[in-house]
Parts: C-alpha cells; sequence; structure tokens
C-alpha cells in the first residue's frame, strides 16, 4: 500500500476520537489504528430516525420555519422553528461524517463520506432519499489522531472500506513501517429557488442552479437543476486546508488556513480564480457585505498559530483584495451581518455585536457573554446562534438586539 493512503489523514479535531494519553514507556510507542466498516454498510446507515440528543453541535442551517442543526459527524437534527419560544426536535437525519448541508426546492444535499446524498423534503413527515452520487469526495476521515506518534493504515482497504474512527494501541517497535507515518510527516505531505440559508462556517453554497462545495483542497460544482440526476461538473485544486465558503453576487469568497481565495462564478458552471488574500495561519470563517470582507482567524488544533483575530478586507477591487483594519478577539467562529450589524461568535467570550456603519472602523455597542458560541445566522426578522449544544434565538428591536428563547439539544 502506497504513502498516499496518507491523503486519508486531515489535522483537525472531531469528538469521534477517543481520548486517550500516552504512557511513560521508552520501550512502545502510541499508533492510531483506523476502525473501519465496509462501504455497503457505511451507505446503507443512511436513515431517518426518532429525534435524539445532540452529541456535539456544529454548524447551523434556516430553510422556511425549521432550523438544521449539524451533529458533527454524526448527522443533522431537524427543528420545528415555527413557535420560535418553543421550538421541537422532530426528527434526526443519521448520515455518518457528515459535516454539511445545503437546501433549495425541498430539497436537502449533504455530504455522506465520500458521497453526497440528495433527500426529498416536500412532506417533512417522509424524508427519504432520492439521489447519492458515489465518490465525488475523497475518501478519508478528517481527524488527526491526537497524542499519537503514528498512523496505522497498513490493513485499511480505501476500495472497501470506510474509516469512522480511530482507537490507540501500545506498540513495541524497532522502526516504523513504511505504511506509516508521523502526524506531522503526514501533515507536510498533505499541504502539496427555494433555497435556505447556511452560516460563515459553511462549505456548501447554492446558487441558481449551482451547487458549490468547498473541499479541504478543493472546489467542486455540481449541477443540481434536476436533483434526481444531479451531476459532478467541475471541480479543481483551489488551495491548501480549505475551509468555509461565502457567496455574494457573482463571487466566491474561500476562507483558508492560509488566506482568502476569491472566485468569479460569472460562468457558474466554471468558476475562475481572481485574487487570492494571504494572512496569517489560522481558521478562516468569511462572510461579504458591500465593498468589505470579514475574515474570523483562530487559533485551534489544526490552525497553526495561536492569534485570535478579526480581519477587515477591502475587496472593492477584487482582484487586488487588502486588509484595512484588524481587531483582536478572543477564539473567533462564525458570523454574519444585517443592516449595519456584524455579529461574530467569539467562543467562550459569547456574541458580539459591532457597528459596521463606518467599516473598516467598528465599533463595539453590544457582548452577550457568559456563553460559548460557534455559528450564526442573521435572518430577516430574528438571529439565529448555536453553541454549547445549546440553540439561542435573538430579536432585532430598533436598535437592540435581545434573547427571545434558548433551546437545549440534548
Amino acid at each position: 500500500m502506497k504513502k498516499s493512503l496518507l491523503l486519508f489523514l486531515i489535522l483537525s479535531g472531531s469528538s469521534l476520537f477517543l481520548s486517550c494519553q500516552r504512557e511513560e514507556d521508552t520501550g512502545s510507542t502510541l499508533v492510531a489504528v483506523p476502525v473501519t466498516v465496509s462501504l455497503e454498510k457505511f451507505r446503507s446507515s443512511v436513515k431517518v430516525t426518532a429525534p435524539r440528543n445532540i452529541k456535539e453541535s456544529g454548524k447551523i442551517y434556516a430553510w422556511k420555519n425549521y432550523i438544521f442543526i449539524n451533529d458533527k459527524n454524526e448527522g443533522v437534527h431537524i427543528i420545528d422553528n415555527t413557535d420560535r419560544f418553543n421550538p421541537k426536535k422532530i426528527s434526526f437525519l443519521k448520515i455518518p461524517r457528515n459535516m454539511d448541508i445545503a437546501i433549495k426546492d425541498d430539497m436537502l444535499y449533504a455530504d455522506n463520506g465520500m458521497d453526497l446524498v440528495v433527500f426529498d423534503l416536500s412532506d417533512m413527515a417522509n424524508i427519504h432519499e432520492i439521489n447519492r452520487i458515489e465518490d465525488v469526495f475523497p475518501n478519508y476521515f478528517n481527524v488527526a489522531p491526537a497524542g499519537a506518534e503514528y498512523v496505522d493504515f497498513q490493513n485499511f482497504d480505501p476500495q472497501n472500506e470506510v474509516i469512522v474512527g480511530y482507537v490507540y494501541e501500545k506498540k513495541k517497535i524497532e522502526y516504523a513501517p513504511d505504511i506509516w507515518m508521523t502526524v506531522d510527516e503526514a501533515a507536510a505531505y498533505y499541504s502539496n429557488g427555494n433555497t435556505g440559508q447556511g452560516g460563515s462556517m459553511a462549505r456548501f453554497s447554492i446558487k441558481d442552479d449551482y451547487l458549490y462545495v468547498a473541499e479541504e483542497t478543493k472546489l467542486s460544482v455540481f449541477d443540481i437543476s434536476m436533483p434526481e440526476d444531479t451531476d459532478l461538473i467541475h471541480e479543481e485544486y483551489a488551495g491548501w486546508q480549505i475551509e468555509t465558503i461565502f457567496n455574494a453576487d457573482d463571487y466566491l469568497y474561500l476562507g483558508s488556513a492560509t488566506g482568502m481565495y476569491i472566485y468569479s462564478i460569472e460562468d457558474p458552471a466554471s468558476p475562475r480564480q481572481v485574487s487570492f488574500l494571504q494572512h496569517v495561519m489560522g481558521c478562516d470563517p468569511v462572510v461579504v457585505k458591500d465593498n468589505y470582507a470579514y475574515v474570523t482567524i483562530r487559533n485551534g488544533n489544526s490552525c497553526g498559530q495561536a492569534e485570535n483575530l478579526l480581519d477587515i478586507v477591502d475587496i472593492s477591487d477584487k482582484s487586488e483584495p487588502f486588509i484595512a483594519n484588524r481587531y483582536e478577539m478572543e477564539n473567533p467562529h462564525g458570523m454574519g451581518t444585517k443592516d449595519n450589524w456584524l455579529f461574530v461568535c467569539d467562543g467562550s467570550a459569547g456574541l458580539k455585536v459591532y457597528d459596521i456603519e463606518n467599516t473598516p472602523d467598528l465599533r463595539l455597542i453590544d457582548q452577550f457573554s457568559n456563553i460559548n458560541t460557534y455559528d450564526v445566522i442573521p435572518m430577516e426578522d430574528k438571529l439565529l446562534m448555536v453553541g454549547d449544544n445549546i440553540l439561542y434565538q435573538y430579536s432585532y428591536k430598533g436598535n437592540e438586539v435581545s434573547l427571545l428563547s434558548s433551546f437545549a439539544l440534548n
């Protein structure tokens, strides 16, 4: 087996890892060994189930009177938000290794490991899978084995198996087999119609009849004009550690660990890179309003540095963007804009509200502390935010933002 199998390892965190501390033992090494299931079992495990408690809340998506919250690598919780004071969990879409969704015309598109799956939502009491586009994403499990020295792919068959987690083993060795590689070496090797609304942490974005997917190194385009015949029509290398995608007008903004890419989608079937703005290493969501892009940069397990920043980027000339201002943050994640407000989920520092009327100079006008924040969606009549397995909803009242309700997801 070739070292190309190391492409199945990407350095980022996940709740599916078993925690393990290395013991002091000079005669043995801590090795991460993949846990696998067959392709057939993996694909057949997708189903709609009764509501259940969330394990680790991820991204948030709003469509009609429903809220969809990703349970990292597990699936999607569906919440009826008709009564915003009393939201109700109505079902759970079990989609192993799911990280994102997008919705258009009653059709939900979701990643299921290496596949793209399409669900029909026209009858919310009878959600069902109508299409599966196989092998359009790389067959890897994007988790780094924290604490392990090596990853052992020796018995992993990518043609017939899917990695769903890792276990740790102590192995006494005199040398590492050729199929093994250290975590650091692996990172160096890899570096070579009726549409819903997602947050700034999204990897999926829909415009007209096209679904754009930001993968770790690629930008993929799907024709979704006929959901039952969804087709991958374009893909290209986009950069290193692509993390998020944001669509504004006829441009896509891709946030990566090293900077922001701007793509023109004047030809929607074939995006064209216009520019790249490099910044310090860090995880990088992006939102855009008018002539400015707001970019949060945070440290983390895979982000490569210790700075936490909010960059204000002048994009009036898409071919030559530049950083116009910079603000220090605690641990920023998702963002969103509405009118002259910018909402920033600053991790454990809570939700921050900025007046952006005089951008690039911002003014902090409110802060909701004592909560842990992850992703946010400013809608026309309310603000949705998720963090620490809690769904928060806020109202806009004149120049004030007020908490309407909080709903525990577990």
